[in-house]
């Protein structure tokens, strides 16, 4: 009897232990489920309450450039493909010069930056870069002359433009003396005034130009002063206008003759300050102007006030073919070859993350597709 009892308690002991495990089991499974749904939502909430990036960037035909209020450019669109990667908002913000983005990234002011930024020694002292996304150089651009236009624009200008109103001028002048003192005792120049002053103002051209005029000599006293006068002074005159033509066909000629970085030290040459560009003439001891943003650099150039501009290859040659097409050319090899990178603070932990981006987009052949879109060709 006591055998029966013990082994009804030892089985209901083993009943109740089983219950207890299996009830143990079941609390424990929601709740790890529980704490694992916790933790994705709070990743999630994580991610998507990070705030958007700063990404500065500057105005560079055709990296970045405003087009009807929207920033578009092969910079910014890589840059989206990037964002897409990493899976993070972002904000563009257009810097307002060069040197101003790229130190308000070293003092961690922004996130990054991405326009035609040249990865160099000096600069990695203060900026990580990505890995290299674009690959450049420096190269020479000057004005479109020679030939026929070069010809006319050497002939044809405000300088030369005011030498003959003078000349004009003053054989206006001279023809009315003329006829005024030769009006009643050279039968050439017995005209009424219309058609007298028309003969007198042949004769004084052709004293001027000639150096004389002998079958129609001056019969009085004025007008032969006023002829010797005339005879003297066409000297200088016809000089001044030989001189002129001359200096402006050589100038037009030495315009045509650059051909390198070489040519450039007689010429008047230009680069945006502080660029890699400006370093590369200071070392070569090219002299050359220094110009606070590309869009003066250009605007010097158009205006002639420039014979040649050395700046970043892509973005002259963008001018070149463009805005500047018929006007402006791009001459010799690439000075030194350069490769751009992401610039991003010191320490930036989204290095790694922007350098695995880029090669996705260049495995899956994106890259080439905004390559060829914005400059026309495969990298």
């Amino acid at each position: 009897m006591r055998a029966v009892k013990w082994r009804t308690h030892l089985t209901s002991a083993l009943a109740g232990a089983v219950a207890g495990l299996l009830a143990l089991l079941a609390a424990s499974v929601p709740l790890d489920g529980a704490r694992a749904q916790s933790n994705t939502a709070a990743k999630t909430a994580k991610t998507t309450n990070a705030p958007p990036l700063k990404i500065l960037t500057i105005e560079r035909q055709p990296f970045a450039m405003m087009r009807k209020g929207q920033l578009v450019g092969f910079s910014v669109e890589l840059w989206k493909e990037v964002a897409r990667e990493l899976g993070r908002d972002y904000e563009f913000e257009v810097a307002t010069s060069f040197s101003d983005m790229l130190q308000r990234v070293a003092a961690a002011k922004a996130d990054g930056a991405i326009a035609n930024i040249t990865i160099t020694s000096e600069r990695e002292k203060t900026l990580d870069f990505s890995q290299p996304m674009f690959d450049a150089g420096i190269q020479v651009m000057v004005h479109s002359s020679g030939g026929t236009a070069g010809l006319f624009g050497a002939l044809f200008n405000w300088d030369m433009l005011g030498l003959l109103v003078l000349a004009g001028v003053l054989l206006f002048i001279v023809a009315n003396l003329m006829w005024w003192f030769e009006r009643r005792d050279q039968p050439y120049f017995q005209y009424p005034y219309g058609e007298g002053m028309w003969r007198s103002f042949w004769w004084a051209l052709n004293v001027m130009v000639n150096g004389g005029f002998e079958e129609r000599v001056p019969q009085t006293r004025n007008g032969r002063v006023f002829a010797v006068f005339l005879v003297i002074a066409s000297l200088f005159l016809v000089s001044a206008f030989v001189a002129k033509i001359t200096a402006s066909l050589t100038v037009g000629e030495l315009k045509s003759q650059i051909q390198s970085y070489r040519d450039l030290f007689s010429r008047r040459v230009g680069t945006t300050e502080g660029s890699t560009s400006a370093a590369f003439l200071e070392r070569h001891n090219v002299p050359f102007r220094k110009f606070s943003s590309m869009a003066a650099l250009l605007q010097a150039m158009e205006k002639s006030e420039l014979d040649a501009v050395v700046h970043d290859a892509p973005v002259l040659a963008y001018y070149a073919n463009t805005t500047g097409k018929g006007r402006m050319r791009l001459i010799g090899a690439v000075l030194r070859p350069e490769k751009y990178g992401m610039a991003l603070p010191p320490g930036s932990d989204m290095r790694e993350g922007i350098n695995r981006a880029l090669l996705r987009i260049h495995e899956q052949g994106r890259y080439d597709d905004l390559y060829r879109k914005w400059f026309g060709q495969a990298p």
